[in-house]
């Protein structure tokens, strides 16, 4: 498991914030390097400690028009109260993990069928592809390899093969037909049936008139089933694909639907890394609870083509060491933990990009949920398996839907001419624009992002600000020491 200075590195965050621990002692605390940081810890034995976090998260909310909560995990010894009912709770979802899990696992093992399925159809189809190819050529320059393995295909699967007498390998040998196997193999393919009938009666010259018969016929089926099984095959695939694409679709919307649960299940879960703290003892009733809310004021770039922007940026982080007392608050309600014990909290302030914004997002997404990020990490290797395959058939269904909806909507609404068109008529060509493949370039990228940079360092200022008055006004309404 990766540490926190890797996940910072990994997601673009080089400075890790380094902070005094203890009078004396420095150590990284595990995020990234800020423009200021306000710290305070506040221990109150009769106090509930949820007036704490409201009061920082209404103060910041007045001023910073964008605030998002980023985590909210907890630890809770093992023998308290609090811990039994939170297991109760983890019980039901982590069974609808499963379940979801156990219908996600059949259908990608039924994925795995439909692809083969397909690559056994595509190969086939290569050959029906190649023998339409040739038969746009004359006749005597058709090439034959492709018709020659559809024509053993036949002898095999449709007529038996050498066991069956009625076969153009069983009629060579019960009926000496010697020379069937080879006119019937060395024919070119045939276009129509027309065609079919000269080339055999072009034969007659130099061979018996009962062997030319006998291989009519077989030229007759073997082209009636060939021109069969091509649209056959293609229906075929026409339908696997859109099986394929329902089926990918619907393992899609499991993962959305289990991704709650397994949060769920993130958060009932025990932080593993609180419960080894000293702090939490299995027999005391204790708790310990991380809240962390992002807060920001954002401002967008000038330029039109920069979508994105930058924002100052105030993450509050809360760490509680709480003794939970579980109480009834009114008649039929469940009974509720009230926290009653110490908590620290720290304001921090950031100048960051939408960019950054995002990273630090993804970065608390794989620190906080792993397990869900092992879950749809198994699931998406086990369609990598797949290869390109996958990819290639799901995009070839999806073109085929927008194909068809494309072909749909150009029956039912003809396109509208503009009025120099319906002016001009067949004189009138539309002027296309230029794309430029180079018009987005790494200058322009790095035009943007500085532009980004810059609007996030207008707003740091006011970030800092009240970030300050935040903790000042916090001591004054709390009756602490000012200096």
């Amino acid at each position: 498991m990766a540490t926190q200075s890797d996940l910072l590195e990994k997601h673009g965050f080089k400075n890790e914030e380094v902070a005094e621990i203890l009078k004396g002692q420095f150590d990284k605390t595990g995020f990234p390097d800020p423009v200021r940081a306000y710290r305070l810890l506040w221990e109150v034995y009769d106090l509930s400690l949820e007036e704490p976090y409201f009061w920082i998260l209404d103060f910041i909310k007045d001023a910073m028009p964008i605030v998002e909560k980023l985590e909210d995990s907890f630890a809770a010894a093992e023998n308290s109260a609090f811990f039994g009912v939170t297991q109760q709770r983890l019980g039901a979802q982590q069974d609808r993990v499963s379940q979801f899990l156990a219908t996600m696992g059949k259908m990608v093992k039924e994925l795995f069928q439909m692809v083969r399925e397909l690559r056994i159809i595509d190969e086939r189809l290569g050959y029906y592809d190649q023998v339409d190819e040739e038969l746009k050529k004359p006749l005597e320059q058709r090439a034959k390899g492709s018709d020659i393995t559809l024509k053993g295909l036949f002898v095999d699967l449709v007529q038996g093969g050498g066991k069956s007498a009625a076969s153009v390998y069983g009629m060579a040998r019960e009926l000496e037909f010697i020379t069937l196997p080879d006119l019937f193999f060395d024919a070119p393919p045939f276009a129509s049936q027309k065609e079919l009938e000269r080339h055999v009666d072009n034969l007659s010259k130099d061979f018996n008139e009962n062997v030319l018969r006998v291989l009519k016929r077989h030229l007759t089926q073997y082209f009636a089933w060939r021109q069969q099984t091509s649209a056959e095959h293609r229906n075929r695939k026409k339908f696997m694909l859109q099986y394929l694409l329902q089926h990918y679709e619907i393992i899609r919307m499991y993962i959305t639907w289990v991704k709650p649960y397994l949060r769920h299940v993130g958060k009932l879960s025990m932080k593993s890394g609180r419960m080894d703290s000293p702090e939490i003892v299995s027999a005391f009733e204790g708790s310990m609870l991380d809240v962390e809310f992002l807060a920001r004021k954002r401002t967008p770039a000038k330029d039109p083509k920069n979508k994105y922007g930058g924002s100052g940026c105030i993450l509050a982080t809360f760490k509680y060491r709480t003794r939970p007392e579980l109480k009834v608050v009114q008649e039929g309600y469940q009974r509720g933990p009230v926290h009653i014990g110490r908590v620290e909290f720290t304001l921090r302030v950031y100048a960051w990009t939408d960019k950054q914004v995002a990273q630090y997002k993804k970065l608390k997404e794989e620190e906080l949920f792993q397990t869900l990020g092992d879950v749809s990490e198994t699931v998406r290797t086990a369609m990598e398996s797949l290869g390109d395959a996958l990819k290639k058939y799901v995009d070839e269904a999806r073109g085929q839907e927008h194909q068809e909806k494309k072909e749909e909507r150009k029956k039912e609404a003809p396109p509208q001419k503009s009025f120099m068109e319906t002016f001009f008529g067949d004189f009138y060509t539309p002027k296309t624009k230029k794309v430029d493949a180079g018009e987005y370039t790494l200058k322009d990228q790095k035009m943007y992002e500085d532009a980004a940079k810059d609007a996030a360092f207008k707003n740091v200022g006011f970030a800092r600000s009240i970030a300050f008055n935040a903790y000042k006004n916090f001591k004054k309404s709390h009756r602490m020491f000012q200096w």
